[in-house]
């Protein structure tokens, strides 16, 4: 395993210091250009930040359950070796391209949304349905990682060699929701105390979330529940997260949650490097998985999804990234860099399931694969006296990611409502946010959960790959016209977008035409329909853009 990783970990330094400085160049970063963080300071909003403390909060807003539930997908599926190809050469020529780009697009436009983008070089009708594609992605982003984080909070009891009980998953769950009462304590605390130096917190917050892991182990048969109660309290979690204050709840959480990252981070690059594990697991299994969407291509690449590309990036670089950039430079190594270490993480997840025996996979979900592997590779550490804490604590950090993540698309969500429909109020935050996340709790109540049937998360992932790349792809579309129109070179930028879009337009097709289950195939059509419009309009802006005479001004498309 060590020489394995250390050839996907030089993949990626080699491509940070070679791809990644030719696409930055050919983007022409310029730091005699004021940012909208300098230009428009308000101390709020927009605020220039080190570049080192924004690659951590950044990192922290994209890092979430793709990377480490799609590799292991992907390599029970179809075997190590396609996907760790996937991961490295995806994220270094299509992922980080994506980001690295759509962070500058929005610097370079007022630190707009790439929606507005695409409505200043585009048009309205493809703002509209951009807005629309993407609530439609965030609604999947929700089921699939609602379904797929509950499924971290159940598990049948085992007895200890002491006589007592032990449920891993309440023990999972009591860590997360203490973690997250931390959270809300932390934020009351600043708000109360603001001239407290932040030290001071963080010196007693960041040990109470190791308290926090190691009093799981002991109650965990406090709150045991099964699988679709989960999801619906994650869901009401949602509802109520998305409409707190972000000092309340959102940045403290995230502060916590990076040190709970870089935890996980420094134990999979001990268990990758120095533990050396043998390799358990074929490196091909298939070409063809069972089920219509089990082909190799274009599966293999929406399965995995955040692990190489993602979509939802876009839309952080663009949301709140893009706000903070002090100097233009600071682009590379916090759009191409902290993709790069999302690739990462998807390497640190590969490892654990790669290294694993057949009968350590069984009946698990990716969520406790990728706990139970973290907890070997910590336990080697610390000691195997330790498993039960260990193993908690990576099946925490799993869904410590996603909670950073679900409640933001929740919240995302109910901003693109609102400015789709132009609601200001507080009740209008209220009903936009209802209805965001009404189809994802009508998809968890309607989905059988009986033993033997498969989790709920099988029947959404591929769907969600698939709408979280495409979003992705049209993200790219809107960086092209947006390069085309300023002449500038292009096709850097171009190959991965075509790429990436005729892998997801195809996989889309396959699951409106070959899948039985009506609402994916209502959605699958609804979205096929949607990024066949950007993709017209996208084509007659880059033919105006064509054919328009050198030296002229582009206008913005009726």
């Amino acid at each position: 395993m060590t020489l394995l990783a250390l050839a996907a970990v030089a993949v990626l330094v080699v491509g940070y210091l070679g791809w990644g400085r030719i696409v930055a160049s050919r983007l022409g970063l310029d730091d005699t250009r004021p940012t909208p963080a300098v230009a428009r300071a308000d101390g709020v909003d927009f605020v220039p930040t080190p570049r080192f403390y924004l690659l951590s909060q950044h990192f922290s807003a994209i890092a979430a359950a793709g990377p480490i539930a799609g590799p292991i997908l992907a390599a029970q599926l179809y075997g190590w070796g396609p996907a760790l190809l996937w991961i490295a050469l995806g994220v270094v020529l299509i992922g980080a391209v994506h980001d690295l780009s759509a962070l500058l697009a929005s610097v370079r436009h007022r630190a707009a949304t790439i929606a507005e983008l695409m409505r200043e070089h585009v048009g309205r009708g493809a703002w509209m349905a951009m807005m629309g594609f993407i609530w439609v992605a965030l609604g999947y982003v929700l089921v699939a990682f609602t379904d797929i984080t509950a499924a971290t909070f159940v598990g049948a009891a085992r007895e200890l060699p002491d006589g007592t009980s032990f449920h891993p998953g309440g023990a999972v769950a009591f860590a997360s929701v203490a973690y997250l009462s931390l959270a809300l304590a932390m934020g009351l605390l600043r708000r109360r105390w603001p001239q407290a130096p932040l030290w001071l917190w963080t010196a007693l917050f960041v040990p109470a979330t190791g308290l926090v892991v190691w009093l799981g182990t002991l109650c965990s048969d406090w709150l045991v529940a099964d699988a679709r109660t989960w999801g619906f309290c994650i869901l009401a979690y949602c509802f109520v997260a998305s409409l707190l204050p972000v000092w309340l709840l959102l940045q403290p959480r995230g502060y916590l949650g990076g040190f709970v990252l870089y935890a996980a981070l420094g134990a999979g690059l001990v268990g990758m490097f120095l533990l050396d594990l043998p390799i358990e697991q074929p490196a091909f299994r298939t070409w063809q998985a069972p089920g219509p969407t089990g082909a190799l291509f274009p599966f293999l690449f929406v399965t995995i999804a955040c692990g190489a590309c993602s979509g939802f990036h876009g839309l952080v670089c663009s949301g709140t990234t893009s706000k903070q950039i002090a100097r233009e430079s600071d682009c590379k190594p916090v759009g191409y860099g902290g993709m790069l270490l999302e690739g990462l993480v998807a390497v640190i997840a590969l490892s654990t399931v790669v290294t694993a025996l057949d009968g350590e996979l069984t009946g698990k979900s990716p969520g406790r694969i990728y706990g139970d592997g973290l907890g070997r590779f910590v336990a080697a550490i610390v000691g195997p006296e330790h498993l039960l804490v260990a193993s908690t604590f990576g099946a925490m950090a799993f869904s410590t990611f996603v909670f950073d993540t679900i409640d933001v698309a929740a919240r995302l969500g109910r901003y693109v409502l609102q400015e789709l429909f132009g609601w200001r109020s507080r009740a209008s935050a209220v009903l936009a946010t209802a209805l965001t996340l009404a189809p994802p709790a009508l998809a968890l109540a309607l989905t059988e959960t009986a033993p033997g049937k498969p989790p709920a998360y099988t029947k959404f992932w591929t769907l969600f790959g698939t709408s979280n790349q495409l979003l992705a792809a049209l993200t790219l579309l809107g960086v092209l016209v947006w390069l085309r129109a300023e002449r500038r070179p292009s096709w850097f930028v171009a190959l991965p977008c075509a790429f990436v879009l005729a892998m997801t337009l195809w996989a889309l097709l396959v699951q409106l035409f070959g899948v039985a289950d009506p609402v994916l195939r209502l959605t699958a059509a609804a979205l096929l329909a949607l990024a066949l419009y950007v993709c017209g309009a996208a084509a007659r802006a880059l033919w105006r853009s064509a054919i328009r005479p050198r030296g002229t001004v582009s206008q913005t498309a009726g």
